[in-house]
């Protein structure tokens, strides 16, 4: 299932939701998020709202197909512990230059877990979901299908991941840049996003140079160094094979039991001294 998204982040998402959440249940929502079946999708302020679209079933009455409100609640970072977390992130070189160039670094959650939190659902309590649906199980298809859809726009945007947990993209970048290490990566990064500057010409002009004219017009033929009387053979050249050799001594096409490798050899040697001939 963790497959329904294309980068890591987006995966890990799904993962973390399959180890606190039923996988069974998940997976009957995927097709809901592939189907269409989520007519509105929004998120603001660490909450999603989405209208989903539900099933005609005329055992339990149900002759129109109805629409359901289903709703997804994380759980916000305090701002204490964000304060906490920002620090950490700042005092590390590898960390801080990511995220300044709109990247998230693999290894983001296992910063988080130095100071005993979580970016990515760890549990129950990081979220809260609820759907008008009669489904009394959580997550029902409807929930399930919307967890997906959340993890498709973390494929767009991975900083919706700190939206989520009560950090907007805009917060976290201010944040950083008042750190030292950040305020130095901040102004390089200025400088290296600064307006492309007019120039006159595209190409170097040609330059005239005067020339010198020879001592001699028999040097300026001839040269001031006699040219070798002979040339040395060239070394002969062997094909190196590699792509066969790549094949190894007993490939899938080759069902005797000796040496593809030898054998070529002996045949390549037999058509090198056919053509001397």
């Amino acid at each position: 299932m963790s497959q329904f998204s294309r980068t890591w982040w987006g995966k890990k998402f799904i993962e973390a939701l399959e180890e606190v959440s039923d996988a069974g249940r998940l997976s009957r929502g995927r097709s809901y998020a592939n189907n269409g079946r989520v007519t509105s999708f929004a998120i603001q302020d660490g909450s999603v709202v989405a209208k989903v679209r539900g099933s005609v079933n005329p055992y339990f009455g149900v002759y129109k197909e109805p629409l359901y409100t289903t709703t997804i609640d994380f759980q916000p970072i305090s701002t204490a512990k964000w304060a906490a977390a920002i620090a950490l992130i700042a005092s590390r070189s590898s960390l801080i230059s990511r995220l300044l160039l709109n990247e998230i670094p693999d290894n983001i959650e296992d910063t988080f877990a130095q100071l005993g939190l979580h970016l990515l659902p760890h549990s129950e309590k990081d979220f809260d979901a609820d759907c008008s649906c009669p489904d009394y199980g959580n997550p029902c298809k409807h929930i399930a299908g919307v967890y997906y859809l959340v993890a498709a726009e973390l494929d767009r945007d991975p900083f919706l991941l700190f939206e989520l947990r009560g950090l907007s993209r805009q917060a976290l970048h201010e944040e950083l840049v008042k750190s030292p290490l950040g305020q130095a990566l901040s102004a390089e990064l200025q400088m290296a996003q600064r307006s492309p500057q007019i120039a006159i010409s595209y190409y170097t002009r040609p330059q005239a140079t005067p020339a010198v004219a020879p001592a001699e017009l028999r040097d300026f033929w001839q040269g001031t160094k006699r040219l070798p009387q002979t040339i040395e053979p060239l070394p002969e050249t062997l094909v190196s094979g590699i792509p066969m050799k790549k094949q190894g001594d007993f490939p899938a096409f080759w069902h005797r039991d000796n040496s593809f490798l030898a054998a070529a050899e002996i045949l390549y040697e037999q058509v090198r001294a056919k053509g001397q001939l």
